[in-house]
């Protein structure tokens, strides 16, 4: 057994250079620029969404408020016209990326104490390279890959996005696996 203790280094490292691998997959690479499609006319969405004061949150339409609700013939009517869709808005105003770029290198963190946690139970000390990679591999590649696919089965986020997240996933549990193996303790 591997403490998580003495896994701090790998732990760490692998979160700044999966940070690293983020930030250049998301602005300088293009396999992501056409995960977003423009409206028609997005002045009139907004102004649709503004006149109803909607604020920020999750939004479903058409909406019912229940199970039986979704049996309702008007509900059925609006499903059928469409449109059918999920809305998500966040507070009006600068983005700032700062919070969202410390709220990531948090998550790789978590990621990585997760793994280590794993990893160090399932492995001793002196565990050949190929087998930490390949148990670290498949740990944090679940993790950074894996949760994502129910938004394509239920609320319709297109598959080849999807895809393109686990992908993106697999190269960031490739990393924290060579990362893990290269720094796993010796006997």
């Amino acid at each position: 057994m591997v403490t998580i203790a003495s896994l701090w280094l790998p732990i760490l490292l692998s979160a700044v250079l999966v940070w690293i691998a983020s930030a250049i997959v998301w602005m300088a690479l293009p396999h992501h620029k056409t995960d977003w499609k423009p409206l028609p006319d997005e002045e009139a969405l907004r102004s649709a969404l503004n006149a109803q004061q909607t604020g920020t949150g999750q939004f479903l339409v058409p909406f019912a408020a229940s199970q039986a609700a979704t049996k309702d013939p008007e509900y059925t009517r609006k499903r059928n016209e469409g449109p059918v869709g999920f809305l998500t808005l966040t507070p009006p105003g600068a983005e700032g990326m700062g919070g969202k770029m410390a709220g990531s290198f948090v998550y790789y963190l978590v990621v990585g104490v997760m793994v280590a946690y794993l990893a160090g139970r399932t492995l001793g000390p002196g565990t050949q390279y190929l087998a930490v990679f390949r148990i670290v591999s498949t740990t944090a590649w679940l993790a950074y890959a894996f949760a994502i696919v129910p938004e394509s089965i239920w609320f319709g986020r297109p598959w080849s996005t999807t895809i393109k997240h686990m992908a993106d996933g697999l190269a960031y549990a490739l990393i924290t696996a060579g990362t893990f193996g290269w720094l796993w303790p010796s006997a």
